[in-house]
């Protein structure tokens, strides 16, 4: 005899939650005839099917303005999730949507070399694992000293550089990428505020311009 589970539970451990959400989501199973309006459980053998339903008809979502656009341009229907660690897009992760932004960006603007100067050692690694097999990245320590002749050398080399100035970034090396009359002061970008998001939304503000 094959086990079954409640489908409200069900449902509701895949972020569809809201009574809307789950009307629509119950309606593509009622449809499917995996259940029916008087059924409140469901036999665990309907579930691989079920779930495969779902996510062929709908891109779970949460309210975020950027995860709302790539869901209504991703060819299957908005579903509303929550929490927001069910959405497909981000994953409840402020840094994770705006990493997945800013290759967007990086990509229609032809930005294939980035180079950051300053953030902490931890976070120079992170970004190198989430963006480094996408892009081209050079990381300046900000806390080394930094020849005029090697900054030179990354902004011929970069696409766009993110000057981190929030960070552990010292002057004397913060200066050789921000000096008025740079002749590639176009590409810089001076970051003011803390965070991996902050970081890559301003370069999509700057790429976007």
């Amino acid at each position: 005899m094959s086990a079954d589970k409640d489908i409200d539970g069900w449902l509701g451990e895949r972020g569809i939650t809201s009574p809307d959400s789950r009307a629509r989501a119950r309606a593509v199973l009622e449809e499917a005839n995996l259940t029916s309006p008087r059924k409140v459980r469901i036999s665990e053998t309907k579930l691989p099917r079920a779930e495969q339903l779902l996510a062929e008809r709908f891109y779970r979502v949460c309210t975020a303005p950027a995860c709302q656009q790539v869901a209504w341009s991703s060819g299957r229907e908005p579903l509303p999730v929550e929490p927001r660690s069910h959405c497909e897009h981000c994953g409840g992760s402020n840094n994770r949507r705006a990493e997945v932004a800013f290759l967007e960006a990086c990509e229609r603007h032809g930005v294939r070399r980035v180079v950051v100067v300053g953030g902490s050692p931890s976070v120079r690694e992170e970004l190198e694992n989430k963006l480094g097999t996408r892009i081209e990245l050079r990381m300046v320590d900000g806390t080394e000293r930094r020849t005029a002749g090697k900054a030179q050398s990354d902004l011929e080399w970069g696409d766009l550089v993110l000057v981190w100035g929030a960070t552990e970034l010292h002057h004397k090396v913060s200066t050789h990428y921000t000096t008025p009359g740079t002749p590639h002061r176009h590409k810089v970008v001076h970051v003011a505020r803390r965070g991996v998001a902050a970081l890559l939304e301003a370069g999509i503000t700057h790429l976007e311009r």
